[in-house]
């Protein structure tokens, strides 16, 4: 089997060669948006409700209005295409140790301060070099190189949302999951349409405050839990993140009432991870993220009672998995990498107990 390094490359020569940069095209009518007097729309996919008169592009950047018809922008247009292992996403409970396709278009319909990836996610479309590749196209890729799934990643996935349903759509033909890992900034009559083409998501639980959320992502934090509920409602399995940040979001209280949230609303079977901060785009005045702090949040995660809690961007023994009835480790991981897996039909092979998520 070859290495991923070498898969990407590979798929990297192949999207280029089926792929036309910067192809001009007309663009593709956006979804779920009114229309306004003089011209003007009003975009309703997300919670900013821009309103757009003739020309102007909402906050995402890439959803236009044009002579009074909202389009998108990044249609066919992904900048970002790779292979990567599942638990990058990072999901642990779903298809653990298998490769994902993951792709991203240009733009977010946040300003968070922190992003990693912000030269795409805070980039216009015509900033980024881009390529013209169509849903069936992501299909025949994922199918090449033996991807069970295909992520929808990078960036804020939901701004390209028409993209991203028209790939689910030819994905699940094919028996090929979905992922969605998404900042959860969406309104719920989009949302509840998308879950029905979704397999799974990692929804990004940035801070649990709306003072952190207005200050460090000009978002709001209200949003983000009615997605979390509603994707508990329909039944989409889902892992949760929080990135900690120093003397941002890392005090315990606000850990703790967060972990008490969760354990109120979903339960305590989803997975948590708590990642590591590193000094990013313009919050680069912060020291990352000291372990000990992590640990603390772990520790908290456990106490209040969440079964499965992770460490990110850390090497150590939170990235296994454990049962949570004998205690035995079930999954031994090493970064992305899993080593050992003692999980058969989705019970403890020690125990027989039921681990929650989807394994095969």
């Amino acid at each position: 089997m070859r290495k991923l390094t070498e898969i990407t490359i590979l798929i990297s020569l192949a999207f280029l060669l089926i792929a036309s940069s910067n192809d001009v095209k007309s663009p593709r009518e956006a979804e779920f948006y009114e229309k306004l007097d003089n011209d003007a729309v009003r975009c309703v996919l997300c919670p900013n409700r821009c309103v757009l008169p003739e020309g102007a592009t909402g906050i995402c950047r890439v959803r236009q209005n044009i002579n009074g018809t909202l389009y998108s922008l990044v249609y066919n247009k992904p900048v970002s295409i790779n292979i990567d292992p599942i638990e990058k996403k990072p999901l642990y409970h779903f298809y653990p140790g298998t490769t994902i396709l993951s792709l991203a278009t240009v733009g977010c319909n946040m300003r968070c301060n922190f992003c990693q990836n912000w030269t795409i996610s805070q980039s216009n479309p015509d900033e980024v070099r881009s390529y013209e590749v169509t849903p069936e196209q992501i299909i025949e890729m994922a199918k090449e190189y033996n991807c069970k799934s295909i992520a929808f990643t990078y960036t804020e996935p939901t701004v390209f949302y028409e993209y991203m349903i028209d790939i689910a759509k030819c994905a699940h033909k094919n028996d090929i999951k979905t992922v969605w890992v998404t900042c959860g900034y969406i309104n719920e009559e989009p949302l509840r349409e998308l879950i029905s083409y979704l397999d799974a998501a990692n929804i990004d639980l940035k801070g649990y405050s709306e003072d952190f959320y207005s200050t460090y992502t000009t978002g709001s934090l209200a949003p983000v839990l009615r997605t979390i509920e509603i994707c508990k409602e329909e039944g989409l399995y889902f892992e949760i993140t929080n990135l900690v940040i120093p003397d941002a979001n890392d005090d315990p209280e606000m850990i703790s009432d967060m972990c008490e949230w969760l354990k109120e609303y979903i339960g305590t079977e989803h997975p948590l991870h708590f990642s590591r901060f590193s000094p990013q785009f313009k919050l680069t005045n912060r020291p990352p993220t000291p372990v000990k702090t992590l640990e603390m949040a772990y520790d908290i995660a456990k106490d209040v009672g969440m079964k499965y809690v992770y460490l990110g961007n850390i090497i150590s023994a939170s990235e296994d998995t454990y049962c949570p009835h004998c205690g035995k480790k079930i999954i031994d991981r090493y970064g992305f990498t899993v080593q050992e897996m003692h999980i058969t039909d989705g019970k403890c092979d020690f125990c027989d107990y039921k681990i929650f998520g989807e394994f095969e």
